[in-house]
């Protein structure tokens, strides 16, 4: 009988005394190893925490452009005669909720077509969720101050209204 043959036929039979409750865990054993995971999840939440809040960071910034942009857009539109407005009015809209309007192209070139600067209002991610998406952002008039920003009759500018900082230390107000 070879040396293997005669370890594996020794590790096979079943050990009695002391030896056999080696094949178990004790208690110890287990509240040891329940203590390290306890510990790698209390280092774990911190960072799932941070990773949940960099993407609302995310969306945030990506809600601001679209709708930055769309506003931007529509002024763009109004001086180019493509929407029509009372010329002392400013050329912004008086609502967010106008943005995803079809608006007939008021140009000779372009007659009976319209123009749409969004598809829907994004929702400011920090916002309450039963708010409704144009009623979670903060309007800024063409005539406020940017460090004071209030409402107008038109919407000039889009901020976030929660009290948070990001995590660039910079209130999300001021973004």
């Amino acid at each position: 009988m070879s040396h293997w043959q005669r370890f594996r036929q020794e590790s096979s039979s079943a050990p009695t005394g002391r030896a056999g409750r080696a094949r178990g865990f004790t208690l110890i054993e287990l509240l040891v190893c329940m203590g390290i995971l306890a510990f790698l999840a209390t280092l774990a939440l911190p960072m799932a925490e941070m990773a949940s809040q960099r993407e609302k960071e995310r969306e945030l910034k990506r809600a601001l452009w679209e709708i930055r942009d769309a506003l931007d857009a529509y002024r763009a539109a109004r001086e180019s005669g493509a929407v029509l407005g009372a010329a002392d009015q400013p050329p912004y809209p008086a609502s967010l909720e106008e943005l995803t309007q079809p608006v007939p192209d008021a140009r000779l070139e372009h007659q009976g077509e319209t123009l749409r600067f969004l598809r829907r209002v994004p929702r400011d991610p920090f916002a309450d969720p039963t708010v409704p998406a144009a009623q979670s952002w903060g309007l800024r008039g063409f005539q406020s101050e940017a460090d004071n920003p209030k409402a107008g009759p038109e919407v000039y500018d889009v901020y976030s209204t929660s009290p948070l900082k990001g995590l660039n230390g910079i209130p999300l107000k001021q973004w």
